[in-house]
């Protein structure tokens, strides 16, 4: 195939969307922003595109990618059956960070599924990517989309952090990136399960933007929590979103007596804050704002710039409970979850 690789280092423009969507339709992959994250896009109805996708990311072949879909789609081409609770979310948080796990239709490849009878859909927000979804098949096509970043590590929220993970260009495995600006709300959506609903209701599969109580007031009944048979959803395993230096939660009473025990050590920390007061304790800190809806817009450049300060640890300051922090401390809890134990190995003995 001849090198038609575009340079998209500014704002995308009419001319950039169009040739990735042309890219697209010749089965290139295609990095392009939506308003959770950045996605590494390719045709859902091309399995050796879909293919492509894993092969960069380093993606398990069973673990789902969520398919994007332009606002004016048909979603039954998709899905082999809608319950009227699907019906109801669509038409609240369409375009929006929601993703709903449907039945497969029998003819879309189950490529996009992890070989499972279901599929994951979505309709972003983002102008420029409901401009590559329109572009792309006349509107009529899905990209598949996970988070443009190798697999487990933390997600992209600006073009130039698709840049760090995949380079650009010649030697690169994506064909072309779309620059649409930071994403505005920086954490992938909330996925809820409706594939089994005549059975099992509505389950919560990820937590997000869109909180457990706005879904339950849509649907009229309260969320389940996914069982054994329930279907896998992107960004679900236990250790994700994971910078290089390893991640401790700490309470913010414990943060400056940790800091010097760390220090007698001879170990630096980097520190994720969310209280001003404890910004002065170090020098290689990010103080993100103390509201959910701005933490999770700055989580995933503070985990990237903390990992690039060589400290031994990043320790991010615990953050509130409660339902419009659900998403963020799901996301946490992950990017900590491989790094159990680190801190106490840090710290001298009986301290």
């Amino acid at each position: 195939m001849q090198d038609s690789r575009i340079d998209t280092a500014d704002t995308a423009d009419t001319a950039d969307i169009d040739a990735s969507a042309r890219l697209l339709e010749q089965g290139e992959l295609v990095a392009f922003p939506t308003e959770t994250v950045y996605g590494l896009g390719a045709d859902a109805e091309n399995p050796a595109a879909v293919a492509r996708i894993y092969e960069a990311k380093g993606r398990p072949a069973n673990h789902p990618v969520i398919v994007h879909l332009a606002p004016e789609a048909d979603i039954r081409h998709w899905a082999g059956a809608v319950p009227e609770a699907a019906q109801k979310l669509i038409q609240t948080y369409w375009p929006g960070p929601l993703t709903l796990i449907l039945k497969r239709a029998p003819h879309i490849p189950d490529a996009v599924s992890g070989g499972q009878d279901s599929i994951g859909l979505r309709c972003p927000s983002h102008p420029v990517a409901q401009a590559l979804l329109r572009a792309f098949k006349g509107g009529r096509g899905g990209v598949a989309a996970p988070s443009a970043n190798k697999f487990g590590h933390v997600s992209p929220t600006t073009a130039q952090h698709v840049r760090d993970e995949f380079g650009e260009g010649e030697g690169s495995s994506l064909a072309a990136i779309l620059d649409g600006g930071p994403s505005e709300v920086g954490i992938e959506s909330t996925i809820v399960d409706l594939s089994r609903f005549d059975t099992h209701g509505a389950v919560l599969l990820r937590p997000g933007r869109i909180s457990v109580e706005e879904i339950e007031r849509v649907i009229g009944q309260p969320l389940g929590q996914p069982d054994k048979q329930a279907p896998r959803a992107s960004g679900t395993l236990e250790a994700h979103y994971a910078p290089g230096t390893p991640v401790a939660l700490i309470a913010p009473e414990q943060i400056a007596a940790t800091l010097r025990k760390l220090e007698a050590a001879g170990h630096r920390a980097a520190l994720i804050l969310h209280s001003a007061e404890l910004a002065s304790l170090v020098a290689d800190h990010v103080l993100l704002p103390a509201d959910a809806a701005g933490y999770a817009h700055g989580l995933y450049a503070a985990l990237r710039d903390m990992d690039q300060h060589q400290a031994a640890i990043i320790l991010v300051e615990a953050t509130p409970g409660g339902g419009e922090w659900q998403g963020v401390n799901d996301r946490l809890r992950r990017a900590a979850h491989d790094s159990q134990g680190v801190l106490d190995r840090l710290l001298p003995p009986h301290s």
